[in-house]
């Protein structure tokens, strides 16, 4: 008896649909466009774009949370700029440092965003004195930011206070006097150097992480990248972020993803589209947990 033609079609697409459903899977949520966090965008972008066009790119790209770096020509616009992300539905998701203007907004507007502030290197002999150093350095914004009812993110913005171990050590210091809302931003444009040993800095930091930014990871060993081409590139384009990204899937990382404009010379909604675009391309190619 011939098989019916009909059915013999069946077992193969039903194979495939399975084969694609597990050894791909679907997107994590936290690296669904929706939910990534755009970041470096306001100070750096060849358009200018005022509040009300940034969140209307924004909205145009699918991205619908901001992660906002200022300068100071930007303080007389803050309220303009989280009305705009308002209305186009846009959350606050970070704040660049602290400002008292921008912290009387939050309370009027309802809003919570994390506040990101730089590591500085602490000062002493010893390494252990520097950590110190650096905590209490930063004591006043934690004070700050946990009577607002606000997480405070240490950022690795490179030296001494980029290193994971020191986020770390300084996190758990602030966190021992009380301050538990203290975690940590890292961002892969500011760990060129540690590129290759991630996974182990993964794993000493996730218990703490509050945002990790990606970024195209050129190899220090081979460029350059003290220039902006090659410190700032897109996801999928450089040597070592598919790898890092890898390692996120594998240890199971579901806190916050943000993609970076942070290129001044460029339109940024041609940045974000290219991260975009490499990120999603890049998760089509990893197999889905470890």
């Amino acid at each position: 008896m011939k098989p019916d033609p009909s059915t013999a079609l069946v077992a193969p697409v039903l194979f495939a649909a399975l084969l694609g459903s597990t050894a791909l899977g679907e997107i994590p949520e936290n690296f669904q466009r929706e939910n990534l966090v755009a970041w470096g965008i306001v100070g750096f972008d060849a358009r200018q774009r005022s509040p009300a066009e940034r969140a209307a790119m924004l909205e145009r790209l699918g991205i619908r949370r901001l992660a906002y770096d200022w300068r100071e020509e930007h303080i007389e616009g803050f309220e303009e700029e989280f009305l705009a992300c308002g209305e186009h539905g846009i959350e606050l998701f970070a704040f660049w440092k602290g400002e008292e203007s921008a912290f009387e907004l939050f309370e009027r507007h309802a809003l919570a965003p994390q506040v990101w502030h730089p590591l500085r290197t602490g000062k002493g002999l010893s390494n252990q004195d520097r950590i110190e150093s650096a905590a209490e350095q930063l004591l006043p914004i934690a004070e700050e930011t946990a009577r607002r009812g606000l997480r405070l993110g240490l950022y690795n913005q490179g030296g001494w206070g980029g290193l994971p171990s020191n986020l770390v050590a300084v996190c758990k210091s602030l966190r021992d006097r009380g301050h538990e809302h203290v975690g940590i931003v890292y961002n892969f444009h500011h760990a060129h150097p540690r590129a290759t040993e991630f996974a182990e800095d993964l794993a000493l930091m996730k218990p703490y992480l509050l945002c990790v930014n990606l970024n195209g990871m050129a190899d220090p060993n081979r460029a350059d990248v003290s220039k902006k081409e090659n410190r700032i590139k897109p996801v999928g384009s450089g040597v070592h972020e598919e790898a890092m990204i890898r390692e996120l899937l594998v240890q199971r990382y579901d806190g916050a993803v943000g993609i970076i404009g942070n290129r001044p010379d460029l339109d940024v909604e041609e940045v974000l589209r290219k991260n975009l675009e490499g990120l999603e391309s890049l998760l089509s190619r990893i197999p889905a947990g470890p």
